[in-house]
């Protein structure tokens, strides 16, 4: 389609601010993003629409249109929501480098704006998407009855005859055809999965192609445009948050036309990917204020009321309040320029996605968790009827082991070797009263984790029961000989030195023996802490990589 077209569309909201004799140039996709680099996801040929995010300042302007123009956009269309106009750098940037610039009204949103041109421009090439099209406009105004993606696969498998499923990144099997579709074994899922998330991370662009056994897959992104519009530029800050649709083909054999037709359908399922992100935010608001509840020492009563609040929206037509148990979640990355990268909004989605049941399609099961994150960390609270039965049977609950062992797989290969998730499941809780409790378990059970090699941990409750909640029945006597026989050497280095080896050690193991987190909460070099560290282990005689003399530091700390 033209781009004269689109402006002669007074439904989409567009403003010509440059670029008037450019009119004729042909779209061929839509793209949304607000990185500051997006070229790795652009094949040329895209109206590319952009909320501003990635611009700080007006010499950010020019290098974002000179990746867009390097890369062969057709148009670049901004939003007036996040600053109320489009700022006038830009506009001179785009005229520079020819350009041509529209402004999107605040009242338009982008996902009417992608429906429009994916439907115009297939229909324009083949005529071959349009009934997708039509049918998912269908099903995005009558809500979740009208069949969100797999309405989408199933005309794939009837006008394509293409076996295509939407997976999430820990390989949960998230849509798949309803009618005549073969069935995708959960290892074969977690498998695509991981592939998927390798290749992202080496930076390969899509479609990935994946052979299992005899079968040839191909992997196409499928990137929504609300986290990724909140990213920086690091592929690390939505790897682990994304979908992708896998397809049974080979797309290295399709012509161009058939690629842009598959690009056009990852960009009909990313609308329902933001839509379902957007129907998490009561849940999420709900978790977040039970947590602030919780850590503010908020007297139960109120933390029950709260609770009682959040029981009907998790589990609808419960009668009366579960039990819960709280899950805690950390995604940490090793940074080589000594810049943090949040991992809470990550480690948010992930639970999001890991808490459901991995062979559930859909979104039943996992928004029936509520989570929130704060301080780096994602907080879960699992109402237990909702999971009792898929994740450890016999009325048990979440179970640490169990809860990774099928996602295991791909997450790893999304941490890379520079990034690890560590997880801590709570015992079950009956009352309000024993919530803080239960959190601060989940809490300890995480660290126990982390203490442990791997990039993907888990400990439960169980694993707390022969230290952390034992501690007040040990005897006084052999707690001071135990703490004395462990710290003295260092207090009494401390004392002559000045050396501060016991905060050192405290924030060392707070970081989980992150040397980068530890050195930047010290405001140390990374050097000095490893000299510190040392120190601490010549004058004990203990080995801090071990997960027995962390463990023994851990408890002397606690009973000094």
């Amino acid at each position: 389609m033209r781009l004269r077209a689109l402006l002669d569309t007074d439904a989409l909201g567009l403003r010509l601010l440059g670029g008037a004799d450019e009119l004729d140039r042909t779209v061929r996709g839509v793209m949304t993003t607000d990185l500051r680099d997006p070229s790795r996801y652009l094949s040329g040929g895209e109206l590319v629409l952009t909320g501003l995010a990635w611009r700080r300042d007006a010499a950010d302007s020019e290098p974002f249109v000179q990746i867009l123009v390097g890369a062969g956009v057709t148009a670049l269309a901004a939003g007036e929501a996040e600053l109320g106009h489009v700022p006038e750098d830009l506009v001179t940037a785009c005229a520079r480098h020819g350009l041509p610039l529209f402004a999107v009204s605040e009242s338009v949103a982008f996902a009417t704006i992608t429906e429009h041109v994916v439907r115009q421009v297939s229909g324009e090439r083949a005529g071959d998407l349009a009934a997708v099209v039509d049918r998912h406009r269908r099903m995005m105004t009558s809500g979740p009855a009208g069949g969100g993606p797999d309405v989408v696969l199933d005309l794939l498998g009837s006008d394509l005859d293409l076996g295509a499923w939407v997976l999430s990144p820990a390989g949960r099997l998230v849509a798949s055809p309803r009618v005549g579709g073969p069935a995708l074994p959960a290892d074969v899922c977690a498998r695509l999965a991981a592939e998927h998330l390798a290749a992202t991370r080496s930076g390969r662009r899509g479609p990935h192609r994946v052979t299992v056994g005899t079968t040839t897959y191909s992997l196409f992104p499928v990137r929504g445009t609300g986290r990724t519009a909140a990213a920086t530029g690091d592929v690390r800050e939505t790897v682990l948050s994304e979908w992708l649709l896998a397809v049974e083909a080979d797309a290295g054999d399709w012509a161009e036309e058939r690629l842009d037709l598959l690009h056009g359908v990852t960009q009909l399922i990313a609308v329902e990917r933001d839509r379902r992100e957007a129907a998490r935010t009561v849940r999420r608001r709900l978790a977040q204020e039970v947590l602030e509840l919780v850590q503010a020492g908020a007297a139960p009563a109120e933390i029950a009321a709260r609770l009682r609040v959040a029981a009907p929206v998790l589990l609808p037509g419960l009668g009366a309040a579960p039990h819960w148990q709280v899950v805690v979640a950390r995604v940490e990355w090793d940074s080589a320029d000594g810049e943090d990268i949040d991992g809470g909004p990550v480690a948010q989605a992930l639970l999001e996605e890991i808490l459901a049941a991995p062979r559930a399609a859909g979104s039943e099961h996992a928004d029936r968790i509520a989570v929130a994150h704060t301080g780096g960390e994602a907080i879960a609270l699992v109402p237990l009827p909702a999971v009792s039965s898929e994740h450890g049977g016999s009325g048990s609950g979440v179970v640490a082991d169990a809860l990774l062992e099928s996602v295991r797989v791909p997450l790893s290969a999304g941490l890379n070797d520079d990034g690890r998730l560590t997880l801590g499941v709570s015992a079950a809780v009956h009352s309000a009263e024993g919530l803080r409790g239960a959190l601060e378990e989940a809490r300890h059970a995480r660290r126990v984790a982390a203490a442990r090699p791997g990039r993907v941990c888990a400990a439960g409750h169980q694993e707390l029961a022969s230290h952390v909640l034992l501690l007040p029945f040990v005897p006084d006597d052999v707690r001071r000989a135990f703490t004395a026989r462990l710290l003295d050497p260092l207090r009494d280095y401390d004392r002559r030195h000045r050396a501060e080896l016991i905060p050192t050690l405290e924030a060392f193991l707070d970081c989980d023996g992150s040397w980068t987190r530890c050195a930047g909460r010290l405001h140390l070099h990374v050097n000095t802490l490893r000299y510190r560290v040392g120190r601490i282990e010549q004058l004990t005689g203990r080995d801090l990589s071990r997960l027995e003399d962390k463990l023994d530091f851990f408890l002397a700390l606690r009973m000094s």
